[in-house]
């Protein structure tokens, strides 16, 4: 039988502290994934569409219009008979809308050709890296011709010229003009990408509404493609921008380029500053990094030469650059 009036021994390392509530970690919100807001605006628009789609929306389009252009149609010749001179001011109006349709297809038209040239310029750029000196000087000439009217390539354009005589090389003549005509565009086209990031970053983290952080993604990246074509030399309307949404969409979901790891969102974020602050700020920095990988991508679609003696820009470094100071 044990002494009572024996001191009991306890062992100092065999017990563990008591748990603290400020070590507990972070309640999970489950229902609400941290990269929706881009993620469903990436795959809503590379989300190709089947024929039956297509001809469906066609015929709604088609019949719309129809019923549209019956309708004033029959308000004209209404107005006409009950009033010649009510009826002539609507006969104007209706032409004034019928012009601003023509002119609207017509810029959409040649936003289309602006972009196929752009495309084509990539295709032969690539081609005169292994042709000869008098094929590079031909893609050249064709570069130098685009950016005609453009005051910040006008030393670039001369520089390219007076350099033009000493290179032999083919691809040598080809690093030197995206050297000298790229680099510039490249600059200008990565602070539009900064400006889409941070819009998209600010509206996720300070807009409650779940679908309405999906429309402000969607609208900033169509405006940020369309300003990253305009840099390039290209003119894409609404249908333009939209099918350059279309297309930089689908290569991100080809290469798997929508996912994003919490590893690399730390890194970029500060370490462990996203459990410190709220998962509408960590949303935030994920879909701004998104939009910037949807930025890089829109720059291979619309820059007339790929990246070869230039390196391609890093989605992360531009989202460094645009969310500075905003989640710290």
């Amino acid at each position: 039988m044990a002494n009572p009036r024996k001191p009991v021994m306890l062992d100092a390392e065999a017990l563990s502290p008591a748990p603290s509530p400020q070590d507990a970690p972070p309640v999970p919100e489950l229902d609400a994934p941290q990269n929706a807001a881009m993620q469903r605006a990436t795959f809503a628009a590379g989300k190709p569409k089947s024929w039956l789609s297509k001809l469906f929306w066609g015929a709604i389009f088609a019949l719309l219009g129809m019923a549209i252009s019956l309708a004033a149609w029959d308000f004209v010749a209404g107005l006409l008979t009950r009033n010649i001179w009510l009826g002539r001011a609507a006969l104007g109006l209706v032409a004034v809308v019928v012009l601003v349709l023509i002119v609207v297809i017509l810029r959409e038209l040649i936003g289309f050709s602006r972009l196929r040239t752009l495309d084509s310029l990539r295709a032969e750029s690539t081609a005169s890296r292994s042709a000869n000196r008098a094929g590079a000087l031909k893609t050249i000439a064709k570069l130098d011709h685009l950016y005609t009217g453009r005051p910040e390539l006008r030393w670039a354009r001369g520089e390219l010229q007076a350099q033009q005589p000493d290179i032999l090389d083919a691809d040598a003549l080809m690093d030197v003009a995206e050297q000298q005509l790229m680099a510039p565009l490249d600059a200008l086209a990565r602070l539009e990408i900064e400006a889409a990031s941070r819009q998209v970053a600010a509206a996720t983290a300070l807009i409650p509404l779940a679908l309405i952080d999906v429309l402000v993604a969607l609208t900033s990246n169509v405006s940020m493609i369309r300003k990253i074509a305009v840099v390039y030399g290209g003119r894409a309307g609404v249908l333009g921008s939209w099918r350059l949404l279309k297309g930089v969409a689908a290569h991100l979901i080809a290469t798997g380029a929508v996912a994003i790891g919490d590893d690399m969102i730390g890194s970029m974020a500060g370490g462990g500053a996203l459990s410190k602050v709220s998962r509408k700020f960590g949303e935030g920095v994920i879909n701004g990094t998104l939009t910037a990988r949807v930025g890089v991508a829109a720059m291979e679609i619309c820059r007339p030469m790929p990246f070869e003696a230039l390196k391609r820009p890093r989605a992360s470094s531009i989202v460094k650059s645009a969310l500075v100071g905003m989640f710290k």
